[in-house]
């Protein structure tokens, strides 16, 4: 990537332990960049899981973040968070909470540990979710938002709940604060379901998501749009400048999106050789590194 400041990348200040437990998920969402799904096979075993929690103790990461594909359904995942719950001040746990309906015990496990639950949520339109996700996928989303309020998630408290949206379409998100806003309208107002905070962003060009903006004609053209909307203000908090990134079987990556255009660490192999914190070592970028540069950013 020639035209664009990104090779250039640096870390500087990581602080972030992400842990991809694997690509087997209960949904094959359109946007999804790592192209996970039912019939994936790759998952995270409880050897990885140890040396992750190795490397948390040693290098004491400010936060922990795990996600997948469905990370509620690796085997394993109720040792994985036991064993880092007491390793970061901050933890974040990422569903797409039909998955988490499924593993009603993990949802008291994360209430004990006061887990963040960062929870995907494209639309407060059913017909969009429905499109994005597949039928049914809206009404148990609200059901496991409804039990999620119950256990104590999004009331303000140490249990908070956050929501991520994605765009359906080959398209920017709207404005922060403007999604927050009609999130709450439909979701607290009309439904009583509250929540902390709202996260939109740009989807990554990766996965199965590029596959269908080639397909349907829209690459070319949502590229420049992302290239259009660069923000270099943006770069200073991009996210993979402060992380790192575990696949599941332990390999290390700058962030979630060089996993899925297997653009490996350059300072690192693997989670079980991590000694120190790859400060100002270099970032491995693409094409795609433009959905976290365009507009507000993707921090």
């Amino acid at each position: 990537m020639h035209d664009a400041p990104f090779p250039m990348l640096r870390k500087n200040g990581v602080s972030t332990l992400q842990v991809n437990t694997g690509l087997f998920c209960n949904l094959a969402c359109r946007h999804c960049h790592l192209e996970a799904g039912p019939n994936r096979t790759e998952i995270m075993d409880r050897r990885a899981m140890a040396d992750v929690a190795l490397s948390a103790s040693r290098l004491r990461f400010a936060t922990v973040d795990i996600t997948g594909g469905s990370p509620e359904l690796a085997p394993d995942i109720a040792f994985l968070l036991t064993a880092l719950t007491p390793l970061a001040p901050e933890r974040i746990f990422r569903t797409n909470l039909v998955a988490l309906r499924e593993r009603p015990e993990l949802v008291a496990l994360l209430a004990e540990g006061d887990w963040t639950l960062a929870a995907s949520l494209p639309s407060v339109q059913e017909a969009e979710v429905s499109a994005q996700r597949g039928g049914g996928v809206w009404d148990a989303s609200l059901t496991m938002l409804k039990r999620l309020n119950a256990a104590g998630f999004g009331a303000n408290g140490p249990r908070k709940l956050v929501l991520v949206s994605n765009p359906a379409e080959a398209s920017m998100p709207m404005a922060q604060d403007e999604a927050e806003k009609f999130f709450r309208q439909e979701l607290t107002a009309k439904r009583g379901i509250v929540f902390d905070s709202l996260f939109v962003f740009a989807n990554a060009p990766l996965g199965r998501f590029r596959s269908w903006l080639a397909a349907s004609g829209n690459l070319e053209g949502y590229m420049r749009t992302l290239k259009e909307r660069f923000n270099p203000d943006a770069m200073a908090k991009l996210m993979c400048r402060s992380m790192v990134s575990v696949r599941h079987d332990g390999r290390l990556f700058d962030c979630d999106f060089n996993q899925a255009a297997r653009l490996a660490a350059r300072w690192g192999k693997h989670i079980s050789e991590l000694e120190e914190f790859p400060e100002n070592a270099p970032v491995a970028t693409g094409d795609h590194c433009y959905a976290c540069a365009a507009g507000s950013g993707f921090t």
